[in-house]
């Protein structure tokens, strides 16, 4: 059932200048209320949209995004939280997503769109501080994530471990869905995680990443690993350098396709390695963030109770991926 709501048009120099005889004076208080009328009345056409949303069910969209804020060495870190309304009764996968160098956490949740496409998990677009980069700016201008163990004082390890915690306090987190995606940087940043906090995890998926020092610490999990085969900053040389490693590490048999355009290698171990393979150089392909929420649904924890790929597919992500999206 379609519903349609319609908003009048007002004029702004009748709603505002009622009561002022003088035309004179009536004309420049409406064209000094005007912008401000505008303001409002696209305010109101945003809630009314958004209320809308929530009335059809569409709970994806109309979760409101919340700021929360942390002090992490007396230093104020922060992050975009979307969370179910259950959250705090009911136990929900915790996704975590890393923007790249320069990025943010707004745009983090514009590319991945983890919260739409999984209206049921918690999911948190941490913030970054200006860093270093590897391959770019080296004075350190723009935000991004630690790149080893010991860099930045380990402040985004330590960022994430108060997340974490906070998060586990005051929700029901499911410790056996809890995984982490990111691009370039917030990549290698994934990769670390994978390496000093790999038994959080259920699963990984970078993106645009490499992280050939790790490989040794890097314990068998599930990674789908996403790469431009054409990408000019981080060589898909040096991915693919990473993806062999990854299934010669976990044991992992020929390659099947797997969901139209990626390419599942099954591991012996439970722990297989999916490629997502593009010629759209160093960017978020168009459809990873569909099969990054698919793959994670089908990839909970091997020693929790629920047998590997009974975990729920959303709706979205459903609808999306039998589009062949």
């Amino acid at each position: 059932m379609a519903l349609t709501l319609s908003i009048p048009e007002v004029s702004p120099a009748i709603d505002f200048c009622v009561g002022i005889p003088d035309p004179a004076v009536a004309s420049r208080v409406s064209t000094e209320s005007t912008s401000m009328f505008m303001s409002q009345r696209l305010f109101v056409r945003m809630l009314v949209l958004q209320l809308l949303l929530c009335l059809t069910g569409n709970v994806a969209l109309c979760r409101e995004p919340q700021i929360r804020k942390w002090t992490v060495d007396g230093v104020a870190r922060e992050a975009l939280v979307y969370l179910p309304t259950d959250a705090a009764s009911k136990p929900a996968p915790l996704v975590f997503g890393f923007h790249g160098h320069g990025g943010s956490m707004s745009n983090a949740a514009k590319t991945f769109r983890i919260h739409e496409l999984w209206p049921e998990a918690i999911v948190v677009y941490m913030q970054g501080l200006k860093t270093p980069g590897q391959l770019t700016d080296p004075e350190g201008r723009r935000s991004g994530w630690q790149k080893t163990s010991g860099d930045q004082q380990d402040r985004d390890l330590k960022f994430f471990d108060e997340v974490l915690r906070s998060l586990r306090k005051e929700f029901r987190v499911d410790d056996a869905r809890i995984y982490s995606t990111g691009h370039s940087n917030g990549g290698g940043f994934t990769y670390l995680l994978w390496a000093e906090r790999g038994d959080v995890f259920a699963a990984m998926a970078p993106s645009g990443a490499a992280a050939y020092r790790l490989r040794d610490r890097l314990k068998p999990k599930p990674v789908l690993h996403i790469a431009g085969t054409n990408d000019p900053l981080v060589r898909y040389e040096w991915q693919k350098q990473m993806i062999d490693i990854l299934k010669s590490r976990q044991q992992c048999q020929a390659g099947v396709p797997w969901q139209g355009r990626a390419t599942l290698f099954a591991s012996p171990i439970h722990a297989p390695v999916v490629t997502l393979l593009t010629e759209q150089g160093h960017k978020y392909p168009t459809g990873a963030a569909e099969l990054t929420v698919r793959f994670f649904q089908d990839h909970p924890r091997r020693d929790s109770a629920e047998p590997t790929g009974s975990a729920p597919q959303s709706d979205a992500v459903r609808k999306s991926t039998s589009e062949g999206r």
